[in-house]
């Protein structure tokens, strides 16, 4: 684990602001990263699939760790996905990583192949014994098709080098697993993926979640995160209800399964965070979806009314 920071909290996948041409967008990114702190999150996560990492030229997402970290310049933790099917890709991304001065790493399993449990855990000793950064194991089975099986987690907890694991399986009794299996390890950090969850991940004893919504309503998640460890119930739920219809109209409108990306930065360009140019093989929403986004922002108090009009 970092020495600087505890890496708990709301820590929200930030966007990735892009240019027409697919270069970063560095003003932008700028302004989602002052938005973002400003709305007291904890920390901040680059390159993960709301930050379209895979789609990204190894360039761009250079620029994208180098101008982050010297950005954020110390005011919260800054985690780098370095997901990727050849191994010594990771570890370059990591190296590179560490040098601009980010805290930690996130890995999923390497894609494409079909592998084993034994596999996987030799995967990531390798990569976390050489990884100059603590690394975080990202279970997200829909999209890479391994899951971490309980077990290979065990294995894993016992590298030092291995700080944390971010679930994304939406699955409520493997989340459960997990906070039982760090008993013997009581700083190693569990996080949720799924929003819809949080409150649920951290009143059961999680360390909070990454939250693609908390890139538009940081506040939002951190007051829910923060009511949830305070045992306050009646304002988690509160909270937790907001959070469900706000998930439900950036998540749904898209086309399934990536509606989430497409969702989150048409918001974000709809609030002036920045605009909704995407990595192939994402692509803009069409007009109808656009507007069916605003009017929702609009009815929650997000957007005001004279946007909505403007996209009729």
């Amino acid at each position: 684990m970092t020495d600087r920071f505890p890496i708990r909290g709301i820590i929200p996948p930030l966007a990735t602001p892009l240019t027409r041409e697919t270069r970063l967008d560095v003003p932008a990114l700028h302004r989602l990263l002052d938005h973002v702190i400003a709305g007291g999150v904890h920390g901040v996560f680059l390159l993960g699939s709301t930050g379209e990492g895979p789609s990204l030229s190894a360039a761009v997402q250079r620029d994208v760790i180098k101008e982050a970290c010297t950005h954020v310049a110390g005011r919260v933790p800054v985690l780098v996905g370095i997901t990727d099917s050849n191994l010594d890709e990771s570890l370059e991304l990591a190296e590179f990583s560490a040098e601009c001065g980010a805290d930690a790493v996130v890995a999923a399993p390497p894609f494409y192949f079909p592998i084993n449990q034994d596999q996987l855990a030799a995967w990531f000793v390798t990569l976390s014994d050489a990884s100059p950064l603590p690394v975080f194991l990202y279970n997200m089975p829909s999209h890479v098709k391994v899951a971490f099986e309980i077990a290979t987690v065990r294995r894993l907890m016992e590298r030092p080098n291995i700080c944390g694991v971010k679930d994304s399986s939406a699955q409520m009794l493997y989340f459960n697993e997990l906070l039982q299996a760090r008993a013997d390890r009581p700083d190693f950090v569990v996080l949720t993926g799924p929003e819809e969850l949080l409150a649920e991940g951290v009143l059961m004893g999680s360390d909070g979640g990454v939250c693609g919504g908390a890139n538009l309503v940081p506040r939002l998640f951190v007051d829910l995160y923060e009511a949830a460890v305070s045992g306050d119930l009646k304002q988690t739920l509160m909270l937790q209800l907001r959070v469900m219809r706000l998930s439900t109209l950036l998540y749904r409108v898209g086309p399934a399964p990536t509606g989430f990306m497409t969702g989150i930065k048409t918001a974000l360009e709809l609030v002036g965070l920045c605009e909704a140019h995407f990595a192939a093989p994402l692509g803009p929403l069409p007009p109808e979806q656009r507007r069916q986004i605003a009017q929702h922002l609009a009815d929650m108090g997000i957007l005001d009314a004279t946007t909505v009009t403007k996209q009729r």
